[in-house]
């Protein structure tokens, strides 16, 4: 087991000011240091994911105390341990969930809410994991109860999410339908194990929805857009069913929205943020991911998207192709 050197100087991407892909640029920091209950990680891959865009477009600052720097989800090496931590060991080589400062040579990270590289999964691969499991796991599974038999609509089928949302409702035994913006990316989507792939610009997902299910509609939605989406998700949903919001590419406010089909049929609208929550919060969903997820990770049943990978200096490029939507499934960034 190697144990990787501690410089004092590392290479991080710096966002000059908010703006465009370009003000992502390489800078020289200072190697942070481990605090109480967290570990020191050599970075070699990092993921790339939409908050980090809202963060660089100046709509999404850091939570108090976490770094400037972008980024996510890592996966590397643990080079040092701060007080109080025992576990993973230095030299062990983990994924995890960070509030910033994964795009850069070294991050510190929660030791909680560091997980061993599956087996069979290469470093970039594990960096793909955190951040899409984690709010996949939490949202649909915890908040949204998606059982064994039920149904699950999901947008943005393709996407990071997307990707990882249909594998784990299709691994727990549920039926999957997704939305998608071309034929390429609603092929993609029924490879991962999709039942039905509906293409949002040349469809009404709502008929669709309601055709496949024989007028019942599906049990839960996952969705990434909000804003118009708000009440034809509603429509998409049987009765009892349960609607969870992760993210408003759509914007954050519905003008008008009858409230009568809530009511009538039992139905659930719910969500949340991931970062801002307690390592404590987050610690109960890694330990779930550990013990439910990562043994079908490591049997092969599921496995993250990779589309595409970038050198940590071109973090702009990586942004670029974020922005265009031109992806099926992860963004990585390679240290």
């Amino acid at each position: 087991m190697s144990v990787p050197s501690i410089p004092s100087r590392m290479t991080a991407i710096e966002i000059s000011e908010p703006g465009g892909p370009e003000v992502l640029v390489p800078v020289e920091r200072s190697v942070p240091e481990p605090g109480p209950g967290e570990v020191l990680v050599s970075v070699e891959a990092a993921g790339v994911n939409r908050p980090d865009v809202m963060q660089r477009q100046g709509l999404y600052p850091p939570p108090p105390g976490a770094s400037d720097i972008p980024g996510l989800e890592i996966a590397g090496t643990v080079a040092a341990l701060g007080d109080g931590v025992d576990s993973p060991a230095i030299g062990s080589r983990v994924c995890a969930l960070v509030t910033g400062g994964g795009y850069a040579e070294f991050c510190t990270a929660a030791a909680p809410l560091c997980l061993p590289v599956p087996a069979g999964l290469d470093t970039v691969e594990a960096a793909a994991l955190p951040e899409t499991f984690f709010t996949v796991w939490t949202n649909v599974f915890d908040r949204a109860r998606l059982a064994e038999g039920e149904s699950i609509l999901v947008h943005g089928g393709s996407s990071g999410i997307g990707t990882t949302a249909i594998q784990l409702a299709a691994a727990f035994g549920a039926t999957v339908h997704v939305t998608a913006g071309s034929k390429s990316k609603c092929d993609a989507c029924l490879a991962l194990g999709a039942h039905a792939a509906i293409n949002y610009r040349e469809e009404d997902f709502v008929e669709r929805i309601r055709a496949l299910t024989g007028g019942r509609g599906v049990d839960v939605v996952l969705d990434m857009v909000a804003g118009d989406y708000l009440a034809r998700n509603l429509k998409c949903l049987a009765t009892e069913g349960r609607l969870v919001i992760i993210a408003v590419q759509h914007g954050p406010r519905v003008e008008k929205l009858n409230v009568l089909p809530i009511m009538l049929n039992r139905l659930t609208v719910t969500g949340s943020t991931l970062r801002p929550r307690s390592v404590e919060q987050k610690a109960a969903i890694a330990h779930a991911l550990r013990t439910q997820v990562w043994p079908l990770i490591a049997g092969g049943t599921i496995r993250p998207v990779v589309h595409a990978k970038f050198p940590l200096a071109d973090a702009a490029g990586a942004h670029r192709l974020m922005e265009s939507s031109e992806h099926v499934g992860k963004i990585m960034l390679v240290v």
